[in-house]
């Protein structure tokens, strides 16, 4: 994902340099951009996230069962034990934030604690846990940062294109365009892509961590009708990749709409989850 990443920007260093004659200075510009990115989504990514969805970090007085949950999946999964809050949202979700373990924070939404069992409480927890473990938290927040300047500097670069009055690259802004038209989208699916996946590999980390990952499963569609329902206000969707569930609950699309979605549909999760459930339990489901 980085490499692609890094890429699209030095491609676009190129594009601005090329614009102004000076097609190095672009590909500087661009990489050192690339440090200054990560290095802010590294350290501010977790306040952030936390901010943007109204968190409320408790204790474990305060919220016994979520607390306790957290607690005893931390400590099988060998993880520090992450701050945990409740966010004050109406859809029924979980998210998890963080730049490392050592710093992160497992979030759910109180419409989650009131509708799910325990042990699907504790699939769902085990999820988030496993974005911990695999550092998820960082990854995304990096994609994230690196597809929005993309989409800013390309678009900066059309304007300079037309108002720079370069006689000497008469096609400058041509280019310019082509770039704005091209690179952001080259972007946005490398990391609606990276989303995706890393969502299949926290269900099979949680269904493993578990070994029950029909609780996973059931607790997935649960959610999803939650996240449909009417009462469903979120509008945030800048954060919409961050949450277990799909906040706008969206159902199975067409293959070409499958590759702008930041989830799995929830039908290909849930298949994946009895394959697992087959190889873990020796249950097998019928399709």
């Amino acid at each position: 994902m980085f490499v692609a990443m890094t890429g699209i920007l030095v491609a676009l260093g190129s594009v601005i340099g090329y614009i102004f004659n000076y097609m190095w200075v672009g590909f500087y510009i661009m990489m050192a951009l690339s440090l200054v990115i990560c290095f802010c989504s590294y350290f501010f990514s977790k306040k952030m996230a936390l901010t943007a969805n109204k968190v409320r970090i408790v204790t474990e007085a305060e919220e016994p069962r979520l607390y306790r949950t957290v607690q005893k999946l931390a400590m099988k999964a060998n993880l520090p034990m992450p701050q945990v809050g409740v966010a004050d949202q109406n859809m029924p979700n979980a998210f998890a934030t963080g730049r490392s373990p050592k710093d992160a924070a497992v979030v759910a939404t109180r419409p989650l604690l009131d509708m799910l069992t325990d042990e699907e409480l504790e699939g769902v927890l085990a999820h988030e846990m496993s974005h911990v473990k695999n550092r998820d938290i960082l990854v995304m927040s990096v994609a994230s940062a690196m597809a929005v300047i993309i989409s800013y500097v390309t678009r900066m670069g059309v304007w300079t294109a037309i108002f720079s009055n370069n006689r000497e690259n008469p096609g400058a802004l041509a280019i310019a365009i082509l770039a704005d038209l091209t690179l952001p989208f080259a972007a946005m699916l490398v990391q609606l892509g990276v989303s995706r996946n890393r969502e299949y590999l926290a269900d099979e980390s949680a269904g493993r961590l578990t070994g029950k990952p029909m609780a996973l499963a059931s607790a997935l569609e649960r959610l999803e009708t939650g996240c449909s329902s009417r009462y469903n206000k979120y509008d945030n969707p800048s954060c919409a990749n961050m949450w277990i569930s799909d906040p706008y609950g969206r159902g199975r699309d067409s293959f070409i709409t499958t590759l702008f979605r930041t989830h799995p549909t929830t039908a290909d999760r849930v298949e994946k989850l009895k394959e697992l459930d087959y190889e873990l339990n020796g249950v097998r489901h019928v399709y």
